[in-house]
């Protein structure tokens, strides 16, 4: 079987002096997205933070586009965009300026995606652009972490419990949003207990991959 765009071979990842999972396998290739699944506390959060560079493994190896993630460095990280539980949002800035200065500081020329006034519009903020972010409700703030996706434009999502604060009509959205990232040959990498409709995405069940919890 050919490798896909990301592979990730024989991971194995431990929280103090358990291993969580191991031997772990997975490809992603152009247009294609998982959603991982598994019970609370069999590690999904730390796999995700392991795929997009954020912490190291235990063992095994992680490739983008044929070559080790650990050789690429920043070249990797550039490529993807990871919203975890944290909004990490600046409570001080209004929406737009917080867009703006994501925009400013992490895109390249090449990966600009669109502005940050159409970002928030799609998520739903316009009226909002000029709130101090601490003012906006948890959903809100939600949608405005959620819209770095879109003004950073980079091929990789990795999302962790995404659709947390949100209202039914933001969950179609985003989800809606997610579908037109992977209908342009993005990957997606999606953590979630909400059900959400994604036509395309396939279950990832981690605990495949764990050893008997006691």
């Amino acid at each position: 079987m050919s490798e896909g765009l990301f592979a990730v071979r024989g991971l194995s990842c431990m929280r103090g002096d358990r291993t969580l999972f191991a031997g772990l396998a997975l490809d992603l290739a152009p247009g294609e997205a998982l959603h991982v699944r598994g019970p609370n506390g069999l590690g999904k959060t730390t796999l995700l933070r392991a795929l997009c560079g954020l912490s190291r493994p235990m063992r095994g190896e992680i490739r983008w586009r044929g070559q080790k993630v650990s050789d690429l460095g920043e070249e990797f990280t550039a490529e993807v965009a990871y919203v975890g539980h944290l909004n990490g949002i600046q409570g001080d800035l209004t929406a737009l300026e917080n867009l703006r200065l994501t925009s400013q500081i992490f895109t390249r020329r090449k990966q600009q995606g669109v502005s940050a006034g159409e970002a928030l519009e799609r998520v739903g903020l316009r009226a909002q652009a000029g709130r101090p972010a601490r003012h906006l409700s948890q959903g809100q703030k939600r949608r405005l972490a959620l819209a770095r996706l879109l003004v950073l434009r980079r091929p990789l999502w990795v999302l962790d419990e995404p659709f947390t604060a949100l209202d039914m009509a933001s969950v179609a959205s985003l989800s809606c949003l997610i579908g037109e990232h992977m209908a342009t040959g993005g990957l997606a990498l999606v953590v979630s207990h909400q059900a959400f409709d994604l036509p395309g995405i396939r279950d990832f069940e981690l605990a495949h991959y764990c050893k008997a919890r006691k």
